[in-house]
């Protein structure tokens, strides 16, 4: 116990967390305030805020799936090329070829499915229990938001295995987009790079599913997560 006080009290420590071994409840508010990952949170949270049948914890395990998402998919661009016959062939070698692919990749697609699920569910939470009323309305904005984005990437992924049913789908997807009045046509040459379903669609999508998209996200989840906050916490 005094090894940890005399580390909590080093000045290494201190350069880091800015606070010792938290004692009084000021000192504890200190430590969530001064935190990089704790400051999301509020100082003081409801007792049946905490409670399982509140949120049926649906956000936290949204973020979860996100966190699997990026790790997978991190791992999955090592070995992934997104040119024309290549993404096919390493979609097969990710199958069948390389050791951890298709734990890699099941794991990535079936965490994928989850989240546009869970993002649902919890939407349909906060709906029904009104947790998007005054002062909440903007943070259910962001979320509608956070939703639509999840649901472009799971669309997005939809054309990186290069086989028949993602060129189908995606043919079929940029010709609703095409439906869309007054931009329809330039939205669809935009999201494929031309007029057909081809290398620069597989770019394309691949930059929007790879950067593009879980860059709006990110920054979308950490306004959500101030929002809660600043909101007073969860309902």
């Amino acid at each position: 116990m005094r090894l940890l006080e005399h580390i909590a009290n080093s000045r290494a420590w201190r350069s880091v967390f800015r606070t010792g071994i938290p004692e009084s409840n000021l000192e504890r508010s200190e430590v969530i305030m001064n935190g990089l990952f704790l400051h999301v949170h509020p100082v003081k949270v409801r007792e049946r805020s905490l409670r399982f049948s509140t949120t049926f914890y649906l956000g936290g395990i949204s973020f979860g799936l996100f966190l699997i998402l990026i790790v997978t998919g991190i791992l999955l661009m090592l070995y992934y090329r997104p040119s024309v016959p290549q993404a096919y062939h390493d979609m097969k070698d990710l199958q069948f070829v390389v050791s951890p692919g298709r734990f890699l990749r099941n794991m990535h697609r079936w965490a994928a499915h989850g989240m546009v699920a869970v993002v649902f569910l919890h939407l349909l939470r906060v709906f029904y229990a009104g947790a998007y009323k005054p002062p909440r309305e903007f943070n259910w904005v962001v979320g509608v938001l956070l939703f639509i984005l999840t649901l472009l990437l799971s669309f997005t992924g939809y054309l990186l295995p290069w086989d028949q049913l993602s060129i189908w789908a995606v043919t079929i997807g940029t010709n609703m987009a095409r439906a869309t009045p007054l931009i329809g046509e330039k939205l669809r040459f935009v999201l494929l790079g031309g007029n057909v379903v081809g290398g620069n669609a597989l770019l394309r999508f691949y930059v929007l599913h790879c950067v593009v998209l879980p860059l709006f996200l990110t920054l979308g989840v950490g306004i959500h997560f101030w929002r809660i906050r600043k909101d007073g916490g969860l309902k």
